[in-house]
Parts: structure tokens; C-alpha cells; sequence
């Protein structure tokens, strides 16, 4: 037996350029995002070049980086150990999206619950009501049901195509699969109707900032989930996942059902309570 043999179950991944791209295209992203909106070391506000190259480079990088991991799981690298590191790893980040989410919900009640304490300490922005004089907030009842309706249908779709997976029915996991990101691609539609339909901005007003920060971050994630369960539904068609081994389709599960509830916390009170 060689003495160089792996003896342990974890797995030592080989050097990836990946990690130095991402942060450096993560970092151009930011300032470029920065440059656009504002200006920034004498480039005018408007310039979306850096922000555009450092947006290409993070798809670049997720491409390469997930790609070089799915070749690492086919070449039997995902040991037990792993798989179960990895599912820790995705717990912590819906954990960290969900602090996410506290951060923009914290904003709207400070505003909802003590706007007339900021009106008696003139502090920023007071108003009298909730929303603002002159704020038109959207009927609960119309579109934002509609895609209530969509998310908790789409909650059961992506359930039942990881069901199905695991008991070996590949054609109703395709079913399921193909089903939510069609009712995740509907949600987006419905969305951006609304958005045009808006009698308020995002600027003038905190009612707007939180308002459309909150449920437009939301909507950014319901982007990003449709495409996650999207290549899920292309690796399925091309052979990938088993029923014992699947980890990609079920992340992608958690995170669809954490965007789920995110909006059912937005619906509740943005939208019924405090709308």
C-alpha cells in the first residue's frame, strides 16, 4: 500500500484559479455598481463597463467552479463526509439569506411601526400615515395573490419532482421540475406587471426604498431559484442525479421553499398588513 494513499474520507480539492476570479470579479462588480450609480475615481456615474465585466467574470466563475465540482462528484470525491458537509454549507447560506431578508424587513416596520416618532424628532423622513399622503400601496387581493397562489402551487411541484427522483419516477421528476420553473418564470411575469403598475418609486419617499428593496430582492431571488431548478431539469434530461444521490436537485428544493416563505412574510405584512 502506498504511504501516499488517502486515508481519511474528506476530500482535498486540487488548486482551482477559481476563488481569486470570483473575488476579483465580485470586486469589480461592486465598485462598477458603485461607479454606475454615482462615479467614482473621476468616472462618470453611468458607465456600466466594470460593472458589466465584473458581473461577466461571477458567470464565468459559478460556471467553471460548479462545473469543476460536478466532474469532482463524478469521479466519486463526494464521500458521505462531503455530502454532508456540503448540506451544512447550504444550511448556513439560506441562514445568511434569511438575515438578509431581517435586514430590509427591519427597515419597512421601523418606518410602518414609528413613523410619527420620526415625524416628532424630524429624524430623515416622518410621515403622519403609513403608507405616506399621496402613497397608492397595491390591493393585496389582485396581482400579489395571484403570485401567492403561484409560489405555494410552485412549493408543491418542486416537493413532488424531488419525491419522484428518489423513488426512482425520472419522468414525473422532469414533470415537476419543468412545472416549477414555469410557475417561477410566471411569478417574474406577474412581477414585473406589477412594478409598472406602481403609483410610487423608489425614491422620494421610505414607503418606496423598502417597499420595492424588499420585494424586488425577493423577485431577484425567485430569478436566481427558477435558474437553479432550471439546470437541475437540464442535468435531469441528460442523465445526472439518481435517487440516492442527488444533492443539486435537493439545494435547489431548500432554496426554492426558503424563497417560498420569504414571500408569504412579505405578503403578510408588506402587502396585507402594513400595505
Amino acid at each position: 500500500m502506498s504511504s501516499h494513499a488517502v486515508e481519511h474520507d474528506y476530500h482535498l480539492v486540487n488548486p482551482s484559479p477559481w476563488p481569486l476570479v470570483g473575488s476579483l470579479s465580485a470586486l469589480a462588480l461592486t465598485m462598477g455598481g458603485v461607479i454606475y450609480m454615482k462615479g467614482l475615481f473621476g468616472l462618470p456615474a453611468g458607465s456600466p463597463w466594470i460593472m458589466a465585466l465584473g458581473a461577466l467574470g461571477v458567470i464565468i466563475t459559478m460556471v467553471a467552479w460548479w462545473g469543476d465540482v460536478l466532474r469532482e462528484g463524478k469521479a466519486g470525491d463526494h464521500t458521505p463526509v462531503v455530502q454532508l458537509a456540503m448540506r451544512y454549507g447550504m444550511i448556513l447560506f439560506i441562514a445568511s439569506e434569511v438575515m438578509f431578508f431581517v435586514g430590509w424587513f427591519w427597515m419597512f416596520f421601523e418606518g410602518a411601526l414609528f413613523h410619527n416618532a420620526r415625524l416628532a424628532a424630524d429624524v430623515v423622513q416622518g410621515f403622519e400615515t403609513w403608507p405616506p399622503a399621496g402613497v397608492e400601496a397595491f390591493d393585496p387581493w389582485h396581482l400579489p395573490l395571484v403570485n401567492t397562489m403561484i409560489l405555494l402551487l410552485s412549493g408543491t411541484t418542486v416537493t413532488w419532482a424531488h419525491h419522484a427522483l428518489q423513488h426512482g419516477d425520472r419522468n414525473s421528476a422532469k414533470i415537476g421540475l419543468l412545472l416549477t420553473v414555469l410557475l417561477g418564470m410566471s411569478f417574474t411575469t406577474f412581477q414585473v406587471m406589477e412594478y409598472a403598475e406602481a403609483g410610487f418609486s423608489f425614491s422620494g419617499n421610505l414607503y418606496g426604498a423598502t417597499f420595492f428593496m424588499a420585494t424586488g430582492f425577493h423577485g431577484a431571488h425567485v430569478v436566481i431559484g427558477t435558474i437553479f431548478l432550471a439546470v437541475c431539469l437540464f442535468r435531469l434530461n441528460a442523465g445526472g442525479f439518481t435517487p440516492t444521490k442527488h444533492f443539486g436537485l435537493e439545494a435547489a428544493a431548500w432554496y426554492w421553499h426558503f424563497v417560498d416563505v420569504v414571500w408569504l412574510f412579505l405578503f403578510t405584512f408588506i402587502y396585507v398588513i402594513f400595505g
